[in-house]
């Protein structure tokens, strides 16, 4: 963390400091909400959670070497400095916002209904072929992830690359207006989080309320295949930038090389040339993301060769296209989240397998109203689709199982598990030897307990 006094803190947060005076003039080293992650000369904000309040572990981290903390009340009989703020979650996305304002470094926003995680991730893996770069770690992008990443930004690093998640409207605001982008991302339009924000056009407004905080003159990369957001001609008085596979993209790919599992070969036209890269990840989507990357590369000064090892370089986190290659099985990890078009995606790379094709697949959360019939539709498509076993896992895929039932041959292997526990309990007998094996679900589903298993086949 860079230059950083407690006196500004307590003026960044609005904040009534308590201690020492001398100590005012004192740099914090870092910022930690976990008290298992205090280091020396840190600043400790304790947040209540639904387990515990933060507050309880203040007299703790003040022993493991926090040069200060934030209290949202009036501590009696202590030693230790410490600012007095209304919320600590408010005082933690205020100082965040300013810190941000006192960095010269770039910062990519990144959003939209699918795609976030991946895109960040090609983004980086370009980028840091000439920037030291810093990226959104996990599930880092909400309105306390965003925060504690910005807070890692150090001196040596050049770009910031941010996720930014949402499921409510304002909150694209509230993240915007912390991590001012100067490059915003939209990914694509969907139906996540249909739930709080009812229609495409409802997720649409939500993710564009990004752009009332974008940096002056900043760039606006947008997915030009995507028939909402190709719609959008002005960004703040500047024309954004499309990507996509349609030649009137600003950027597209043409020449596509489907080589499976192995990935994507394409070549990608720039306003000022082309270039020939293999994508080593599977999947269409991630030909969007090679392009979302590429243009931003070109943005930022990359070359041409820059910009191909970047993307031939590119390996996938786990939960995410994550292929396995065990002595028996090929598992195809993308546990980590999941809704309609994502899994319509990950069912297409499924295809690609090369011997029996088998799709271990759970609940999809927050679709709203149309969750039954979402989940139904899945399974229709996984059967259409011609997968050889189809295994449902979850209360509500218990519709995907109906749709896949009533659109197969009647000998087809499709069963459903009410938990993932009935599932692993019988899974033994459920694969061969040469499957090629997709694991999907929403995050909160667990799946990754059953790519555990499977990696011991």
């Amino acid at each position: 963390m860079q230059n950083m006094s407690l006196k500004q803190i307590t003026n960044a947060v609005s904040g009534t400091y308590y201690g020492d005076p001398a100590l005012k003039h004192l740099d914090i080293s870092g910022v930690a909400i976990d008290s298992r992650k205090i280091e020396t000369d840190f600043l400790f904000i304790p947040i209540k959670g639904a387990r515990a309040d933060g507050h309880a572990f203040i007299p703790q981290v003040m022993n493991d070497g926090a040069l200060c903390t934030l209290c949202e009340r009036h501590l009696e009989g202590i030693s230790f400095p410490y600012i007095l703020v209304t919320s600590c979650e408010q005082a933690l996305k205020d100082l965040a916002k300013y810190y941000r304002e006192t960095l010269n470094i770039k910062v990519i926003g990144i959003t939209g209904s699918v795609g976030k995680t991946s895109t960040k991730e090609m983004v980086a893996a370009i980028l840091k072929q000439k920037y030291k770069v810093l990226k959104t770690e996990g599930n880092y992008n909400n309105e306390i992830g965003l925060p504690l990443t910005i807070f890692n930004i150090r001196e040596e690093h050049e770009i910031a690359i941010l996720e930014m998640g949402i499921s409510e409207f304002g909150e694209m605001h509230r993240l915007a207006a912390i991590a001012q982008p100067d490059i915003g991302v939209i990914t694509n339009i969907g139906i996540a989080h249909m739930e709080n924000l009812g229609s495409r056009e409802g997720i649409m407004k939500a993710k564009t309320e990004m752009f009332d905080y974008l940096r002056p003159d900043a760039a606006v990369v947008l997915n030009g295949d995507d028939n909402m957001l190709s719609s959008i001609s002005d960004v703040n008085g500047h024309k954004p930038t499309f990507f996509g596979l349609s030649e009137s993209c600003d950027i597209y790919a043409s020449g596509l090389r489907d080589m499976g599992l192995f990935g994507t070969g394409c070549n990608i036209h720039f306003p000022d040339g082309e270039l020939m890269i293999t994508i080593p990840v599977p999947g269409k989507h991630m030909l969007y993301n090679a392009l979302a990357g590429a243009y931003i590369g070109r943005l930022l000064g990359l070359d041409y060769a820059q910009i191909k090892m970047g993307i031939e370089s590119f390996t996938p986190i786990s939960g995410r296209t994550n292929i396995i290659k065990t002595e028996h099985l090929t598992i195809i990890d993308d546990c980590y989240n999941a809704n309609p078009v994502s899994m319509k995606a990950s069912l297409d790379i499924l295809v690609s397998g090369l011997q029996r094709k088998v799709a271990v697949i759970g609940d999809m959360f927050e679709l709203g109203p149309q969750e039954k019939e979402l989940h139904y539709d899945i399974g229709r498509y996984a059967a259409q689709k011609g997968i050889d076993a189809i295994f449902c896992i979850g209360a509500l895929s218990t519709e995907a199982y109906q749709g896949a039932r009533e659109h197969t041959a009647e000998n087809s292997s499709i069963l459903h598990f009410a938990t993932k526990e009935d599932f692993l309990g019988k899974v033994k007998d459920l694969i061969q030897k040469g499957d090629t094996i997709l694991v999907k679900a929403s995050n909160g589903m667990e799946f990754s307990e059953i790519v555990k298993e499977l990696k011991g086949y």
